[in-house]
C-alpha cells in the first residue's frame, strides 16, 4: 500500500474514532447549570408590541442572553432592521423581535437583559411562543386543533399559527426539550387574558398549559415559578378589571408571581397594549417576582456557556456513586441518623416520590433533609419512600430498638428491615407536631454479628425522622449479672451462665455457633436442667459477645 492511500485510510479512521469520542462525551454530559432558560408564553402584549431601538436593544447582552428560535425568518422579513436570520431549534443571540417576524419589542427581552444584570456567571435563554388575540385554548394540547378550527378560525386565516406549525402547545415542548439537553428550564413567564375572561375555567386551563409541559419534561413543579403578568390597567384600557382574576392564579401554582401593570403606560393607540417604556418596565418586573422564586445558586465550576453551541458547553456527568455506606459502617449498637443513608442514588440507596431536597441540608439529591429546632433530620416523608444504609452488628444477641421522630397527625410511621426481613414492630409519630421529636419504640429484634443492610420504609404519611438506635439487651435485663473478674483461657473458651448470672460450666468450641450446638445437644446434661441459658465469648472484656440458649431436655 502507497504511503498516500496509508494515509488518507488513517485519517478516516481517526476521524471516526474522533467522532465516537465526542458523542460519547456528548451522551455522557449534563446540562450547564448556569444556563438558565424561561419558556415565554401568552398573547399580543408577550408577542410584542414596544418600538424597538436598534442601538439600545440589539447588542448590549449578546454574551449572555440568548434565544431558541421558535420560527423561521430571514433577516429581511424581521423588524428592527436586523441582519440576523434565524431558523427553528437554533440558538441565536436574543434581539427583537423574537415571537414572529412582524412583531416588535417584547416584556421578554428585558425580562431577559435584567436576570442578566441580576445573577452575575449566569447566561440566560428564552424560549418565545405567543400569538396575538389568542385564547388560552391556543396553547392547551387537548383544545388548540378545535379552537383554530373554530373561534380562532379569523387567526389561523391570519397564518401567524404557521410560525408554529400550526401546534403552539407542541412547539414549546418541542424546543423546550431541545433546551433541557444543555441548560436549566428555570420558569415561566405568561402575559394572556384580553382575549378571555380570567375565570375559574380560564384559571384552570391556564395551569393546565404550565403542567402539561412540566410533566412532559418531567419537571418538579416544586422547582419551576410561573410569574404571569397584569393586564393594562392605566387610562383607555380594555381589560383592566380581569386583574383581579389574574392574581387568582396563586391558588393554581405551587410557585407563583404576579407582575404588577401598576402606573405603566398604554402605546396610545389601542386600550390593550403596552408601550416601549411600559413594555420594558413590566419586563423588569417578571425578573423581580422570579428573583424571588428560584434558586440562585450559581456553579462556580461549569464552563462558560458557548454562545454558537450551547452542546459545547454542557457539564460531563460525574460517574454514578457506587453503592455503599455514607461514610463508614454505621455501628450497632448504636444511632443510625436519618440523614446518613447510603451513596448511590436513586432507587438503590433511597426512593423518594417528589424531585428535589425539600430541606436543602446536606445533600444534594431528592431525599428531603432538613433542620428543625434540633439537628438534622429526614422529613416530607410518604408512604413507600425509603433509605438504605450499611450497619455492622457487634455481636450477635437481641437489641431493643427506637426512633426520634414528629409528626402532626399521629398516624405517619415508619418499619425497619434488616436484609429484607422486617425486624422490630412499626414505629408512629405521637402526633404532637413537626418540632416535638420524641422517642417511640420499635420493639426488640435478634441481630446477627456483622455487616447488614438496614432498610427504613414509610409506612403511613407523614413523619420526620431524627434517628433510629439500637441498644444491646443487657444480660441484666434478665437478671443477669456477669462477674469481671471470669476470664477464659483462649478464644475457644465459653462460658455457659444461668439466669442469675452464675456460671455452671466452661466448654470448648471453635466458635460461638459450635459452642451454642453444644449446649443445646446435651453436653450439660449431668450439670444442668432444661431451661433458659447464656453461652459467653470474652465474658467482662469489651469483646464480650453472648447468645441465648433454650435447652428442651
Amino acid at each position: 500500500m502507497d504511503v498516500k492511500k496509508f494515509s488518507e485510510i488513517l485519517t478516516i479512521v481517526l476521524w471516526l474514532v474522533g467522532g465516537i469520542l465526542m458523542l460519547t462525551t456528548l451522551a455522557n454530559a449534563a446540562p450547564n447549570p448556569n444556563f438558565h432558560i424561561y419558556i415565554a408564553y401568552g398573547q399580543s402584549n408577550m408577542a410584542g408590541n414596544g418600538d424597538i431601538v436598534p442601538s439600545e436593544d440589539q447588542d448590549k447582552y449578546k454574551d449572555k442572553f440568548l434565544m431558541l428560535a421558535s420560527h423561521n425568518a430571514n433577516a429581511s422579513q424581521r423588524s428592527g432592521k436586523t441582519s440576523q436570520s434565524i431558523k427553528t431549534g437554533e440558538w441565536y443571540t436574543a434581539i427583537p423581535p423574537m415571537f414572529h417576524p412582524f412583531e416588535n419589542l417584547s416584556p421578554a427581552d428585558y425580562f431577559g437583559r435584567a436576570m442578566v444584570d441580576s445573577l452575575p456567571g449566569v447566561t440566560v435563554g428564552i424560549i418565545p411562543v405567543a400569538i396575538g388575540a389568542v385564547s388560552i385554548r391556543a396553547f392547551d394540547k387537548d383544545q388548540y386543533e378545535s379552537y383554530f378550527k373554530g373561534d380562532g378560525k379569523d387567526i389561523m386565516s391570519w397564518g401567524w399559527p404557521k410560525d408554529y406549525d400550526n401546534n403552539p402547545p407542541g412547539r414549546i415542548l418541542e424546543l423546550a426539550k431541545k433546551a433541557k439537553e444543555v441548560g436549566v428550564i428555570k420558569g415561566f413567564i405568561f402575559h394572556q387574558g384580553e382575549s378571555d375572561g380570567t375565570d375559574d375555567n380560564w384559571r384552570r386551563t391556564v395551569y393546565k398549559t404550565y403542567k402539561d409541559i412540566i410533566d412532559a419534561l418531567d419537571l418538579d413543579e416544586n422547582e419551576v415559578p410561573f410569574v404571569a403578568g397584569e393586564l393594562l390597567q392605566e387610562g383607555n384600557n380594555c381589560c383592566g378589571s380581569k386583574n383581579g382574576g389574574i392574581a387568582q392564579l396563586k391558588n393554581n401554582f405551587k410557585k407563583f408571581g404576579l407582575a404588577s401593570s401598576k402606573g405603566l403606560q398604554g402605546n396610545g393607540k389601542d386600550p390593550y397594549h403596552f408601550g416601549r417604556a411600559g413594555v420594558i418596565e413590566l419586563g423588569k418586573r417578571y425578573c423581580s417576582e422570579m428573583l424571588k422564586l428560584i434558586d440562585k445558586t450559581i456553579d462556580p465550576d461549569a464552563p462558560p456557556v458557548n454562545l454558537v453551541d450551547p452542546s459545547q458547553s454542557t457539564v460531563p456527568d460525574e460517574p454514578p456513586e457506587e453503592y455503599g455506606p455514607y461514610t463508614d459502617p454505621i455501628e450497632i449498637p448504636g444511632k443510625v441518623q436519618a440523614e446518613n443513608y447510603n451513596k448511590g442514588g436513586a432507587n438503590k440507596a433511597y426512593y423518594d416520590l417528589n424531585k428535589g431536597n425539600e430541606g436543602g441540608k446536606l445533600r444534594k439529591d431528592d431525599v428531603d433533609i432538613y433542620q428543625p429546632n434540633m439537628g438534622i433530620v429526614v422529613g416530607y416523608c410518604q408512604k413507600g419512600e425509603w433509605l438504605k444504609y450499611t450497619v455492622n452488628v457487634a455481636a450477635d444477641g437481641e437489641y431493643e430498638i427506637s426512633a426520634n421522630v414528629a409528626g402532626e397527625n399521629g398516624t405517619g410511621s415508619l418499619t425497619l428491615y434488616m436484609d429484607d426481613q422486617p425486624i422490630g414492630t412499626e414505629m408512629a409519630n405521637t402526633g404532637k407536631g413537626f418540632d416535638a421529636f420524641e422517642v417511640v419504640s420499635g420493639g426488640k429484634a435478634t441481630l446477627k454479628a456483622g455487616e447488614h443492610e438496614l432498610k427504613l420504609e414509610i409506612a403511613n404519611d407523614w413523619i420526620d425522622i431524627d434517628y433510629v438506635e439500637f441498644k444491646a439487651v443487657s444480660a441484666g435485663t434478665d437478671g443477669l449479672a456477669l462477674p469481671l473478674n471470669l476470664m477464659t483461657e483462649a478464644e475457644s473458651s465459653f462460658a455457659i451462665m444461668d439466669l442469675q448470672g452464675r456460671v455452671i460450666s466452661v466448654i470448648k468450641a471453635r466458635n460461638m455457633r459450635e459452642a451454642v450446638e453444644k449446649t443445646k445437644n446435651n453436653v450439660m446434661s449431668d450439670i444442668a436442667p432444661k431451661g433458659v441459658y447464656f453461652v459467653v465469648s470474652n465474658p467482662g472484656t469489651k469483646n464480650q459477645k453472648m447468645q441465648k440458649v433454650v435447652r428442651y431436655e
